[in-house]
């Protein structure tokens, strides 16, 4: 099987449902952002126990930017064709991520000052991931319908993110995965 197609040597890309744009058009320009920030919380989760809390949890989120790239991708007309949770990014699913920063804040206390990144892999990807979860929110910024809940999926997340890193900090939570 060919993984080229050769459709985009012209600078012009497929959207999701149909149709091409520019390959700096605003969504694309928001999915490469999207992409890389999935690709960093893959190299975080990298340095995670299979099966661990926050393997599951990322696998997760790595799975809903799928669903925001989806969403993000489509054009105007083709949107009503978009299905909530699949394709669709919900209110449910920014909930879901503020229920995971619930629960994981209720099980340390949160630093009090600024936080120096390095004490931990884990952490220390993860914080790599929360700065490319950022950048992606600040492109998608005036380039994604405001009425869309992409903005405060992404915001969320980095929250969420950042959360986690705290949380890997803690020793009852380090295991063998740091003599990686």
């Amino acid at each position: 099987m060919r993984i080229y197609t050769r459709r985009g040597d012209g600078g012009t890309t497929g959207l999701y449902l149909g149709g091409r744009v520019s390959k700096d058009a605003d969504p694309i320009e928001v999915n490469g952002a999207v992409d890389e920030a999935q690709a960093a919380l893959g190299w975080a989760r990298s340095w995670c126990e299979r099966g661990s809390r926050l393997d599951v949890l990322l696998v997760s989120v790595e799975r809903d930017l799928w669903v925001l790239m989806a969403d993000v991708g489509t054009s105007a007309t083709k949107r009503p064709q978009l299905v909530a949770g699949r394709t669709l990014v919900t209110d449910e699913m920014v909930r879901r991520l503020e229920e995971e920063i619930d629960a994981l804040t209720s099980e340390f206390p949160m630093p009090s000052e600024f936080v120096v990144p390095g004490d931990d892999r884990v952490a220390a990807a993860l914080d790599v991931a929360r700065t490319v979860v950022r950048r992606a929110e600040r492109v998608a910024v005036g380039r994604v319908d405001p009425s869309t809940h992409v903005l405060e999926y992404l915001n969320r997340l980095s929250d969420l993110v950042w959360t986690m890193a705290r949380w890997a900090e803690g020793p009852e939570h380090r295991t063998a995965r740091e003599e990686r």
